[in-house]
């Protein structure tokens, strides 16, 4: 198994933060937040490397980093090539940049970069482990239907099977997201190019691919039970900080 973490991005909702400097290594109680990321992954045994996809305007920083950070799986940086935030290749063009360009063939743990949490990912992995052969996502319960608007929204029916799945909707019922968080099978990674075929370039959400892919094949989703930030602005950056600070 290899895990993909997602740090292309420019986070202008962040600026002048991440102007010159990327999201994923902002501190949060002085540690970077892909260092949070690091250790949960640290603790999959199946798990033998973890990748990192940037852009060409960071990936120094990037590189500094992985002179620092304390792991136990090897760290290997993909660079996608991109310059500012108007040529960025999105969620999935980058998981399909890096599919392709490391020649990924096994089980692909995906999570982005800019996701703080404080549970375990061993209970995610063996849940999508349990499904064999079908996608994963990770899904967190906010509730609170009035902020649905800033998330992909699930639905779930008993089995824990995604049923419907939908992108920033104004009003909800359902109180379930999906985190940035996918476990994708081996003999499923190709439906990535696939589905950037048919998207005809509208793929930068990783919420539009789920509701695609839900559609082609089965996709589950496993409910995390813990702190959940997704650091999209600085409102949501200065209540990461003032949570994982107590």
């Amino acid at each position: 198994m290899k895990a993909l973490i997602l740090a292309a991005g420019y986070a202008v909702r962040l600026y002048p933060l991440t102007k010159k400097y990327p999201k994923p290594l902002l501190p949060i109680r002085n540690k970077p937040i892909i260092d949070y990321i690091i250790e949960k992954l640290d603790t999959i045994e199946e798990l033998d490397e973890i990748i990192v996809i940037t852009n060409s305007k960071f990936v120094s920083k990037f590189k500094e980093w992985t002179k620092k950070v304390k792991r136990k799986k090897p760290i290997s940086l993909i660079d996608d090539l991109t310059k500012n935030n108007l040529d960025r290749k999105g969620a999935i063009g980058d998981l399909h940049f890096a599919i392709t360009r490391g020649k990924l063939k096994d089980d692909l743990l995906v999570i982005g970069g800019d996701n703080l949490f404080d549970g375990s990912l061993l209970d995610f992995v063996r849940f999508a482990k349990a499904k064999k052969t079908s996608p994963v996502i990770g899904v967190y319960d906010i509730k609170d239907r009035r902020k649905t608007s800033k998330y992909g929204v699930v639905r779930l029916n008993k089995n824990n099977r995604i049923t419907g799945f939908k992108e920033k909707p104004k009003a909800s019922k359902s109180t379930l997201v999906a985190m940035c968080l996918y476990f994708f099978p081996k003999d499923k990674l190709g439906l990535v190019g696939r589905y950037q075929v048919a998207a005809k370039n509208k793929y930068d959400a990783t919420g539009l691919y789920i509701d695609w892919l839900r559609k082609v094949t089965s996709v589950y989703g496993f409910i995390f039970d813990c702190r959940w930030f997704d650091i999209g602005d600085h409102t949501f950056y200065r209540e990461a900080q003032k949570s994982f600070s107590s």
